[in-house]
């Protein structure tokens, strides 16, 4: 008996072994592939930005034609000068423009080009050489991050990485909430260096849209000189199912209360209209993410029903329609499916029921509207499939 425990004990050493080594090796082998992935993008990089001046002000010459382009100077309006950059595009630089993948920072704030255990999302995503030079994207979302002055250098460090790109399109980071407890970087990521608040369904509580007014200000001071400009949030979300394990990011149940705290948050992050000062929201999960069937969440396929057996659709509405009257400046739908309220049971981003004929026509939203993440491909580690695109109603669909 003694010597079957051992054979046992010794051939589960040597699996562990096995594992070890392979996990080693593994890691070795990310490190090297990305170090050469990155040396084989960085060679696309152009010169370094170099500055006119011209009638006493400096402008930086970001497409390097050595003179000044409507899109540089900062005189011009934003339609003039977003109109010039848009003629110079390439349809792959514009391709670019409409994704907005995670990207990873290295723990010194210096930039990420290969996995780190630190980071476990690094697995799934591409080096930044890569990102920037080889795909044309210039709007990121960050997970995980070290403290406030590392992320600080690190987006310095990015932006004169993009200043080296064709025309020097600066780039656009965007993250979810930074300022609360919870730590699911998918969805929120502990404070740390960030001021520690309530979630914001504790925030709501108080029913003091001064204090939620307050601590939106503060947040959006902490966002800019880290270098964020671009808030995945409010969650305008009614939390009318208590079982959706989501709730702790909204303001409750009650739509006018939702309402006021919103408006009320987007004031705060963004200010009466959008400027240099400003955090841009990112108001979801439009229509209404809160009535998940059995309270199952839609990022599983278990979870893609929403259901109103009060005919409560235009409750849900609400919240929404205090962030437009605010002046949110993005929409983000859901992946959920609204049973039985338009005319095809598919999911929010591909509902154009929901999102041409409720919120272009009826609300006239001429913001950006961002779908949420992972609809279109498949979530993948080593080429392994984890997750599926999350198309809900869609999934036989073709192009």
């Amino acid at each position: 008996m003694k010597k079957a425990v051992k054979i046992i004990l010794s051939a589960v050493g040597i699996l562990i072994g096995i594992i070890v080594l392979l996990l080693v090796i593994s890691i070795l082998w990310l490190s090297v592939s990305g170090a050469r992935t990155a040396k084989k993008y960085i060679i696309l990089a152009g010169p370094e930005v170099k500055t006119l001046t011209i009638e006493g002000y400096t402008f930086r010459d970001l497409n390097k034609n050595g003179k000044l382009d409507v899109y540089e100077d900062s005189r011009r309006s934003v339609e003039e000068r977003v109109q010039d950059l848009l003629s110079q595009m390439t349809l792959e630089e514009k391709a670019g423009s409409m994704f907005v993948p995670p990207i990873g920072i290295g723990k010194d704030g210096t930039v990420a080009e290969k996995f780190s255990l630190r980071d476990p999302f690094s697995f799934m995503t591409a080096g930044t050489s890569m990102l920037i030079f080889g795909k044309n994207i210039n709007h990121f979302n960050i997970f995980i991050a070290p403290g406030k002055k590392e992320t600080a250098q690190w987006y310095n460090s990015l932006q004169r990485l993009a200043e080296r790109t064709r025309l020097g399109i600066p780039v656009t980071i965007a993250s979810d909430p930074r300022n609360h407890f919870s730590n699911n970087p998918l969805t929120g990521a502990f404070a740390g260096d960030f001021s520690l608040w309530p979630e914001p369904l504790g925030l709501a509580a108080t029913g003091d849209t001064s204090l939620m007014f307050q601590f939106a200000d503060i947040a959006r001071q902490e966002y800019i000189a880290s270098g964020i400009r671009v808030a995945l949030h409010p969650m305008a979300d009614l939390a009318t199912e208590p079982r959706w394990g989501r709730i702790n990011g909204t303001f409750g149940e009650d739509a006018e209360l939702s309402a006021k705290m919103t408006a009320a948050y987007i004031r705060g992050f963004q200010g009466d209209s959008l400027g240099p000062e400003s955090v841009a929201c990112m108001t979801k999960h439009f229509s209404g993410g809160g009535p998940q069937k059995d309270g199952l969440d839609p990022h599983f396929q278990i979870g893609r029903e929403q259901v109103y057996p009060g005919n409560n659709f235009e409750y849900h509405l609400i919240p929404f329609e205090a962030a437009f009257k605010a002046g949110t400046a993005e929409i983000m739908p859901y992946y959920g499916i609204p049973s039985g309220q338009t005319t095809e049971d598919v999911g929010f981003g591909f509902n154009r029921d929901i999102i041409t004929g409720l919120l272009r026509n009826k609300y006239n939203f001429d913001g950006i509207v961002c779908t949420d993440w992972g609809l279109l491909s498949d979530t993948k580690i080593f080429g392994k499939k984890i997750l599926s695109a999350r198309c809900w109603g869609m999934e036989n669909a073709s192009v």
